[in-house]
């Protein structure tokens, strides 16, 4: 997505905060996507929260929309896969995956994304990392699967694959393949117009299956406790994240901006330390610490650059 107009939002201009934080409202999406499982099912769960995203974008969109729909023009096949791929794909898929699989597998999976995306990259178009930043990636992930697999190896080796896992397997790469996408978006267009325009694609792309859902006879709960979790879902991962990510995306380039879905772990561990009342061990921390000396070595040559 295109930078925003520089302004005096100072921490606005810095991407890797925003791909930090994108990172912690990710986590808790994925934790109450286990959470409320129950109560709203896997594809209502990702439509309603695109219809909250879309509600709140469109106030910030539709005063750009009269003076750069032209710059749409011979760009709506590349915003169809885009829509498919990161509105409608990605978060169906790891719900539908949230219904069967543990979250301990979840984040796991999900920790492969930023390989998937430098595979893809260097497959695709050629892209090559530096020495130090896939020695950087390679730590990073290493403290990711320090943490999820509590440090004990055996847990790694005896992992088995079910219906759940392979959904969420499907949903690293479509998500690796959106990251890439983006490249590709529209040029000059503003990101909140981008945006809606992405929302409300996937919207439509997803419709048939919600429709099949209800048809099926999957209703929501709605409760207070659903309601809340749906509301999360619909304002921080699906808008605020998603403009701080293709934002950060734009800054850094794909291959460093999805190395921060590695810090998806390390904010389990600590929302896990504050809500659940669970506390770190000494698998947390070491994990935690190559995460970030991993990021701090990927991200080493752009920051010196800048």
């Amino acid at each position: 997505m295109q930078p925003v107009p520089p302004d005096d939002r100072s921490w606005y201009k810095n991407p890797y905060l925003l791909l930090t934080l994108t990172a912690l409202f990710w986590s808790g999406n994925m934790v109450l996507g286990r959470g409320i499982r129950g109560d709203i099912p896997p594809i209502a769960l990702a439509f309603w929260r695109w219809i909250i995203a879309l509600g709140l974008t469109l106030p910030f969109a539709l005063p750009h929309w009269s003076r750069q729909k032209h710059l749409l023009q011979g760009y709506w096949v590349r915003l169809i896969i885009l829509g498919l791929l990161g509105i409608s794909g990605y978060n169906t898929f790891a719900y539908l995956a949230l219904q069967s699989t543990t979250a301990t597998n979840a984040v796991l999976l999900n920790s492969f994304i930023p390989v998937a995306t430098i595979a893809l990259a260097w497959l695709l178009f050629h892209k090559h990392l530096s020495r130090l930043e896939g020695i950087g990636v390679l730590t990073s992930l290493l403290g990711a699967l320090t943490i999820i697999s509590h440090g004990d190896l055996a847990t790694l080796i005896h992992l088995t694959l079910n219906d759940g896992d392979l959904w969420m397997l499907a949903a690293v790469l479509v998500w690796a393949c959106y990251t890439l996408g983006l490249q590709f978006r529209p040029p000059g267009i503003h990101p909140m117009l981008l945006l809606a325009v992405l929302i409300t694609i996937g919207l439509l792309l997803l419709l048939p299956f919600y429709l099949w859902e209800l048809s099926r006879g999957a209703t929501m709960q709605l409760h207070w406790g659903s309601l809340m979790g749906l509301a999360y879902v619909g304002i921080l991962p699906s808008f605020v994240g998603y403009i701080f990510y293709n934002r950060g995306v734009a800054e850094v380039g794909p291959g460093r901006a999805s190395l921060f879905i590695h810090l998806m772990p390390v904010f389990g561990t600590l929302l896990a330390a504050l809500f659940l009342d669970e506390q770190p061990l000494l698998h947390h921390f070491i994990g935690i610490a190559l995460i970030f000396l991993g990021i701090a070595m990927a991200t080493r040559k752009t920051a010196r650059q800048a």
